[in-house]
């Protein structure tokens, strides 16, 4: 079986993506770095409700912090950009380039991300952050793959109602207009 590290941002958006992976083969890592997600309150269920998926489908779960402050400081002048706007995409180069520094201490080649499922984001802002944070690390691969596509955005719904899970309204930024 391949691996692959999945920057994970939650489990509506994750949970369809594992279980493809599984079915063709890819034992995926989930990585879970979201320090964009505000409030506390809120980056804690996400990351338990991800953790609760990964368990029941015996997947490797990966906690890597919450550096709030970190972000805030990376995204410094951009917070009145409009979604999909260069706040967007300096917050993914930032959590694929966590990615895919794991990716490299692990020695997997290979890091995707579930961001590209959600209909609120810009696909070519999530590739070009992707091929950008595999640029530093020349071992490593992006994937790029619209998980929106080949059934998987309805899967999606029944693994949400199926499992339960807490399905937020908003990307997770306290300048995303929610």
């Amino acid at each position: 079986m391949e691996s692959l590290i999945l920057h994970c941002c939650c489990a509506p958006c994750s949970a369809a993506i594992i279980e493809w992976l599984l079915d063709n083969h890819i034992s995926p890592v989930l990585f879970f770095f979201n320090p964009n997600i505000y409030p506390l309150e809120e980056y804690e269920i996400r990351k338990n409700e991800l953790k609760r998926y990964a368990e029941k489908l015996n997947v490797e779960f990966v906690d890597a912090d919450y550096d709030h402050t970190n972000w805030l400081e990376k995204v410094k002048g951009l917070e009145q950009q409009p979604e999909r706007g260069s706040r967007c995409l300096e917050c993914f180069k930032m959590r694929l380039a966590a990615t895919a520094r794991f990716a490299s201490e692990r020695g997997i080649t290979r890091i995707a991300t579930t961001l590209a499922s959600s209909r609120w984001k810009n696909l070519e802002q999530i590739a070009i952050a992707g091929q950008w944070a595999v640029s530093l690390f020349p071992e490593l691969t992006f994937w790029e793959k619209n998980w929106r596509k080949g059934g998987l955005s309805e899967r999606r719904l029944a693994l949400l109602q199926e499992n339960g899970f807490y399905n937020q309204k908003y990307c997770g930024c306290e300048f995303s207009h929610h």
